[in-house]
């Protein structure tokens, strides 16, 4: 069938792949082939009654003529005469058989009184039956012959004298000569000659039992073959004009009670498809049908009229569901927008300060989360740092969260110890916590000048820290119970001492609960070696490794759990880092101002000895990036670009990451120049890029709480 639809289908595809035509051709083939059945049955019905027939005659004048030769002659003493005759021959006499001279070797037998009566009785069967031959004959079973004793034939050219023969078939004069005289006494066989043959035979016996000869009667089935073939064109002429008649009458039939319905639902489909694309309401084109026909047709058109009013009804509750989902989608993106400014995203978190550095992430399971961090500049010399877990996740979570975080916030700045913040915080939310939700938190304050650190736990995950020149390692703190969990709880709080290079990492449970399709979890030993093999770099730098690490073990499985994380350095009180150089470096994207960035990085590489090459690498290398910002990021208006460079603690590669706030861009993804090409042969653009690239050890890019963030990072050849 084409591929048109119902509407376009060519006049001719309708007659070829209608159902009125496919009933007609169903009910041919069916008609067809039933009548090659019953064809085949009745010609063989036909044939096994004819060719009884023709038995049954010829094997009733074998028997009739036996019987009368027996009563009007010697038949046995003639027999005998011949058959002496014949075995008293010479093979090479024999083999004459036909010619003149083996014929009067039998010729005076003929005038023997035996032959003549014989040959009277077999003339008068031959005359009066439909059979084309009538004679008697033996057998000389020895040599497979059959010898004629009496044939009557009046043709002489056919005529067989006594003492004639032929070769006979062997089964056949086995099957004659030991007869047990049941039934009737035939054989069907094709001879050179005549053709095929039904040959019935009459023995006629000795007095001891023996058989002397057969009164033999040759029907041809030439006349079987025309009354076959008679039967065969009457049959087809018939069965032609009966196939067609009932063809018709069934196809009319059909037509009306199966197609005109089905047309009609079809049509009623139709016509429902086109008014619900024209915008035309109503549903009640399968109910005006009134198909009356009594079967699964009139079922079906009953259930297609309620399927269009249950369609009907479906899709004004869809229309509400829509526009409700829209409304709740459009909400939870705005939580989600609401809970991101909740938690601290701009980072250097406190740029004007060099003792310390600071970088945190959360990445929620649903549109939002429970967990959060924070940190809070108390004074010039304090610092307070939060993680937090709220038990369950989505907006309820979320909600609880907002809550947790200002009250820990405002409780925070009250100048309390870590523990007396905790105790205030249960108490304030135990006040009205009916829905039993609880949070955990660990909460520590930070002496900036000195490194020492209060810190409290309250349920939540172990810290983990690296002192200088050393590895990450957790420390099994005391926990205190969830808060929410129980008013008029107690925490304990601990002393921590963070000397200049020491590094805090704080969590909650998504991390190391991070869990791959096979069900296995990332756990605190992952995550333990993750952090290591980054634990030189900045805190930015270790998060992100962490993250990365997370994301290749889970592999794409669903995130079941929100993701936070907060790491900390410490390096040192108002000395800052002890090359004299600002922490980082915040100014406006404005090319006039790129003298400032290579100050501060020269600055940040005092003392380093590297080779020009290098240098030179680097400064150009900057001054791509700096001007593809200042030219591109915020145009056509202005902003900032943070720029953090950071030695690796050996002194041997450098860090540098350009931080800025505009549209979302990366320069990683443009497709690399073909620099074989000529300079007007390529297209404008991407060579900047493409040297960076090539000029840097390595160059990554993140879009991170709203800035584009692109890292370059270079070993120093010395």
């Amino acid at each position: 069938m084409s591929e048109n639809s119902g509407n376009a289908m060519e006049e001719m595809d309708r007659r070829r792949f209608s159902l009125t035509g496919r009933v007609f051709h169903a009910t041919l083939l069916g008609s067809l082939i039933l009548g090659l059945i019953v064809l085949i049955i009745g010609l063989g019905l036909y044939t096994y009654a004819l060719v009884g027939q023709y038995i049954s005659q010829s094997y009733s004048i074998s028997c009739c003529a036996a019987s009368i030769c027996e009563k009007v002659a010697d038949v046995e003493s003639f027999s005998d005469s011949v058959m002496g005759r014949y075995r008293s021959l010479s093979d090479s006499e024999i083999a004459s058989m036909g010619s003149r001279d083996y014929r009067n070797l039998f010729s005076d037998l003929e005038e023997n009184p035996a032959f003549g009566s014989i040959h009277f009785v077999l003339h008068e069967f031959l005359d009066a039956g439909d059979v084309d031959a009538v004679y008697l004959a033996t057998f000389d079973e020895e040599n497979g012959r059959i010898v004629y004793l009496v044939d009557p034939d009046d043709v002489v050219s056919k005529k067989l004298m006594p003492g004639d023969w032929q070769e006979f078939k062997a089964k056949t004069l086995k099957k004659f000569m030991h007869w047990d005289g049941k039934g009737k006494l035939y054989d069907i066989g094709k001879t050179e000659i005549y053709g095929w043959l039904c040959m019935s035979a009459a023995p006629i016996k000795r007095s001891d039992g023996s058989t002397v000869a057969f009164v033999i009667t040759d029907v041809s089935l030439k006349n079987f073959r025309v009354g076959v073939r008679t039967f065969l064109i009457q049959y087809v002429i018939a069965m032609f004009i009966l196939i067609n008649a009932f063809c018709f009458l069934m196809t009319k039939h059909m037509k009306k009670r199966m197609v005109v319905p089905i047309n009609s639902i079809t049509q009623a489909a139709q016509d429902y498809i086109l008014d619900k694309c024209a915008g035309i309401s109503g549903n009640n084109h399968f109910a005006a049908l009134q198909i009356k026909t009594g079967d699964e047709l009139e079922n079906l058109s009953v259930i297609m009229a309620e399927m269009e009013k249950s369609l009907a009804d479906y899709e004004e509750s869809l229309t509400l569901v829509t526009a409700e989902k829209e409304r709740i989608g459009t909400e939870l993106s705005l939580a989600t927008r609401i809970q991101a400014d909740m938690l601290p995203s701009d980072f250097p978190a406190f740029p004007d300060r060099n003792e310390f550095d600071i970088y945190a992430s959360m990445n929620p399971a649903r549109e939002v989360g429970g967990d959060f961090y924070d940190f809070i500049l108390i004074d010039d010399d304090h610092l307070c740092l939060v993680i937090a877990d709220v038990s369950g996740k989505g907006v309820p979570a979320a909600l609880f969260m907002m809550a947790s975080k200002i009250v820990l916030a405002n409780t925070a700045l009250m100048n309390k110890s870590p523990a007396e913040i905790l105790e205030y915080t249960n108490y304030l939310i135990c006040q009205n916590n009916t829905e039993d939700m609880f949070v955990t938190v660990w909460l520590g304050i930070l002496e900036i000048s000195t490194g020492k650190m209060k810190a409290a736990n309250a349920g939540h995950e172990y810290p983990v820290i690296k002192k200088k020149d050393g590895q990450f390692e957790i420390l099994e703190d005391k926990h205190g119970f969830v808060i929410g969990g129980l008013e008029g709880m107690k925490y304990s709080e601990y002393d921590l001492e963070l000397s200049p290079g020491s590094k805090l990492f704080v969590y909650t449970d998504g991390v190391p609960e991070a869990t791959d399709s096979e069900g296995k979890m990332f756990g605190p030993d992952r995550m333990l070696d993750a952090l290591n093999r980054a634990s030189d770099e900045s805190p930015y730098l270790i998060i992100t490794h962490v993250q990365d690490a997370v994301n290749g073990f889970v592999n794409g499985a669903e995130q079941f759990d929100d993701m936070t994380m907060l790491c900390f350095e410490y390096k040192g009180g108002a000395s800052g880092d002890g090359n004299g150089a600002s922490d980082v470096l915040e100014i406006e994207a404005d090319t006039s101002r790129i003298h400032e960035v290579y100050e501060y990085i020269e600055k940040k590489m005092d003392g380093i000895h590297c080779s020009q090459k290098s240098l030179m690498e680097i400064s150009v290398a900057v001054e791509e990036i700096f001007v593809n910002i200042a030219n591109y990021a915020y145009a056509p208006g202005k902003g900032n670009v943070i720029v953090n460079a950071e030695l690796s603690r050996d002194r041997t590669s450098l860090t540098i990451s350009f931080s800025d706030s505009g549209k979302e861009f990366n320069p990683l993804d443009r497709i690399d120049p073909d620099i074989t090409l000529s300079a007007e042969e390529r297209d404008i653009g991407g060579l900047g890029i493409y040297m960076t690239k090539k000029m840097m050890d390595e160059v990554f890019y993140e879009y991170r709480d709203g800035h584009n963030v692109l890292t370059l990072r270079k070993d120093l050849e010395s």
